[in-house]
């Protein structure tokens, strides 16, 4: 018995499948039988070669075709039941092959239009989505998040469905021309309050006046957070938090993080073992714990939080920028200058898809899940560790789904499900299919009876990836604007975590902001140079890459998995630094061709499959990623010794007489270091001493 074909047919439904195999197939020979889970195709004839006639009696060959269905598709295998090639087996399963993809074709279905004036959310989406709004049902605000889903799906939509024609929110005037305009109410307006909130703290504990607009109720978030302790230390060396506040917002502190992807269906080369990361994502964020307390320390340093307040348009003058907002609840419209703007509002920003011409972003990680409260048995889970990347299936209808599971409070678990995505105008990704994937296969990754969950809320998003082919390909800035976080697609390519990105690169970014605020260089040409841009990290989204399905085409099921497996085997090999190293994005120059030469000795087929999946026009980008990777370590190894230590001695003399060159070379020296992965070799600025300075005032006013 040998298994002679592997593939996916894209649906759910595997009794379409069973009985088109058993009625309506007609395989070009031999006779066809009907079985539980397939059928059977039998051959009178011998094989491909003579039979000896010295063997008396040899079982009839055939090939065996079955079904399973698992994580809402459906597999079909085939397998010989010959010592020999049958006669015309080649041809047969080609046919099969095309019959197959004729009836059962790859689609990408789209959510319905609806009508909410008309119906709630439950009732227009019942008939496509019916495990969705079952479960929505059941979580508190439920009816309010999956309004939020659906809204967020049709605006991503809208964005990658017409690149070329983003809405305009950002003007270009001379408003401050008008002699009747006031002066700037606030140093730094932040629209987003997830993680525009946490550099807006920063900056107003720096004595900046900061306002801060969100679109939702300040303080709801649709996520949760994981970090390491090594990783928050930037927010406590900030002054942002004390220890003691950092150890209130920690929902669970892990023993271990695991890493696995299924290889039942791998070839030797491609099977790995677990791979463990114990101060990897290992400490559980009660983010909105944590918003909350940015927004009383954004407060206490007079900063303002206008809430339920939806952002309109800029309109940019010489020396201010106006803002035009409404307030929802209220409908009323509301109006306020500052001297800056920030964008932190996320992959749905309507400034990001401005910039960038409707080239915001070249991948997407769709992401949904839940945090449950209770309700699984005892021994699914051990709280003491973390599920950080986790596959239980192959390839399913044009996508490797991808869990992730932390531990919080007590008896909470959140679930993360998502895939690594192209974003395609024909395949934009959509997160009302993916919960109905998670709601439908949470069984199958963690045994549970889902009626017996207690349901605490639904986490959901779309987190962005950029491949960036140098540090200035990508439009962050304008006159007086200024985007951070996701709005940036500022992430990391293997786990995509935009505050794990955000964080590390924190000191770096409110170091070049404050210093651009102080001298007002706040055009376009010195926005710009403030960006989290890591060569170590442009150089790694091929892998990223290789985790997705491309739109139109179909990959053997199990190539995804096979190539994490390739991958993740080498750094389970490896010490321990190394892998923390590589996913905390500072892998270095010399650590990254190490690791790929491996992986390429290990599993020859790796290149291949990465060229067929890529394509050429990719892989010249890519290497053209390489020779910048390489360049730039070059200077950050003949530079970063000294220049960093240098510029921190000469600073009090520069800085206040070249303000301009001060910033070049300031953001120079973060892109030889924290650019590079070696954040060690830049000084630590002076902002804690900043922020003290700020804080007594206060705290004698407050008293």
């Amino acid at each position: 018995m040998k298994e002679i074909l592997y593939i996916e047919v894209p649906t759910p439904d595997s009794e379409s499948v069973m009985a088109w195999l058993q009625t309506e197939y007609q395989p070009e020979r031999g006779e066809k039988i009907a079985t539980a889970a397939g059928c059977r195709v039998q051959f009178s004839g011998g094989t491909a070669s003579q039979i000896p006639p010295s063997i008396p009696e040899l079982p009839i060959p055939e090939l065996s075709i079955f079904v399973w269905s698992v994580q809402r598709t459906t597999y079909l295998k085939v397998f010989r039941w010959a010592d020999q090639a049958i006669a015309g087996e080649n041809w047969i399963l080609k046919n099969l092959i095309s019959d197959i993809r004729a009836y059962f074709p790859q689609i990408y279905p789209e959510p319905p239009k609806i009508d909410l004036s008309q119906q709630t959310i439950f009732e227009a989406l019942e008939q496509d989505y019916p495990q969705t709004v079952h479960f929505f049902k059941k979580i508190p605000n439920g009816e309010y998040d999956l309004t939020r889903v659906y809204w967020w799906e049709q605006r991503w939509r809208e964005g990658v469905q017409h690149p070329q024609q983003p809405k305009q929110v950002i003007f270009a005037g001379n408003s401050s021309a008008d002699p009747i305009q006031p002066p700037p109410s606030f140093d730094l307006i932040y629209i987003g309050g997830a993680l525009g909130i946490i550099h807006a703290a920063v900056m107003a504990k720096l004595g900046y006046r900061v306002l801060l607009l969100e679109r939702l109720p300040f303080g709801r978030m649709n996520r949760e957070w994981n970090i390491s302790r090594s990783e928050f230390q930037s927010l406590i060396d900030l002054g942002l938090f004390t220890p003691a506040e950092f150890d209130r917002v920690i929902a669970r502190e892990y023993v271990d993080g695991f890493h696995k992807f299924f290889d039942a269906n791998n070839p030797p080369q491609a099977k790995a073992p677990i791979l463990h990361t114990p101060t990897v994502l290992n400490i559980a964020i009660d983010a909105e714990k944590l918003l909350k307390l940015c927004g009383e320390k954004l407060r206490e340093c007079g900063g303002e939080i206008w809430d339920e307040t939806e952002f309109q348009r800029a309109d940019v003058g010489e020396d201010q920028v106006t803002i035009e907002a409404t307030h929802l609840p209220s409908g009323t419209d509301r109006q306020v200058i500052g001297r800056l703007l920030v964008d932190a509002m996320g992959t749905a920003s309507p400034i990001a898809w401005q910039l960038n011409g409707g080239r915001a972003f070249d991948s997407v990680c769709p992401t949904v899940g839940a945090v449950i409260e209770d309700g699984f048995e005892a021994g699914v889970w051990d709280a003491q560790f973390g599920d950080v990347l986790n596959s239980h299936g192959d390839i399913s209808r044009g996508r490797q789904l991808i869990w992730e599971l932390f531990p919080a409070y007590e008896k909470e678990l959140t679930f993360y499900l998502f895939h690594y995505h192209q974003a395609h105008p024909e395949n934009p990704g959509s997160l009302l299919e993916m919960y109905e994937d998670f709601f439908s296969i949470l069984p199958e990754y963690r045994r549970c009876d889902m009626e017996k969950l207690t349901w605490k809320k639904a986490t959901f998003g779309y987190i962005p990836g950029h491949f960036s082919v140098g540090s200035r390909d990508r439009t962050i800035a304008f006159d007086r604007l200024i985007a951070i976080g996701d709005a940036a697609s500022l992430q990391s390519p293997l786990v995509f975590t935009g505050f794990g990105s955000l964080v590390r690169n924190l000191s770096r970014l409110t170091h070049l902001l404050d210093t651009a605020l102080k001298h007002d260089l706040l055009k376009a040409n010195h926005l710009n140079q403030i960006r989290a841009y890591q060569s170590n990290v442009s150089v790694t989204w091929m892998f990223s890459k290789g985790m997705m399905v491309p739109t139109g085409q179909i990959l053997p099921p199990a190539r995804i998995n096979s190539m994490l497996n390739t991958f993740f085997g080498v750094l389970a090999t490896q010490p321990p630094a190394i892998a923390d190293a590589f996913i905390k994005d500072r892998v270095t120059w010399l650590r990254f061709n190490r690791m790929a030469l491996i992986a390429a000795r290990k599993n020859p087929a790796l290149m291949l499959w990465i060229w067929q999946m890529a394509g050429a026009k990719d892989l010249l980008r890519w290497f053209g990623n390489y020779l910048d990777f390489g360049m730039n370590a070059f200077l950050s190894w003949l530079l970063s010794g000294w220049l960093p230590g240098l510029l921190s001695q000469v600073q009090p003399w520069l800085e206040p007489r070249f303000p301009r060159l001060w910033l070049w070379l300031l953001a120079q020296s973060y892109a030889l270091t924290y650019g590079m992965g070696k954040p060690q070799a830049m000084p630590k600025p002076n902002l804690l001493q900043r922020i003290q300075r700020v804080e007594e005032p206060l705290a004698m006013r407050n008293s």
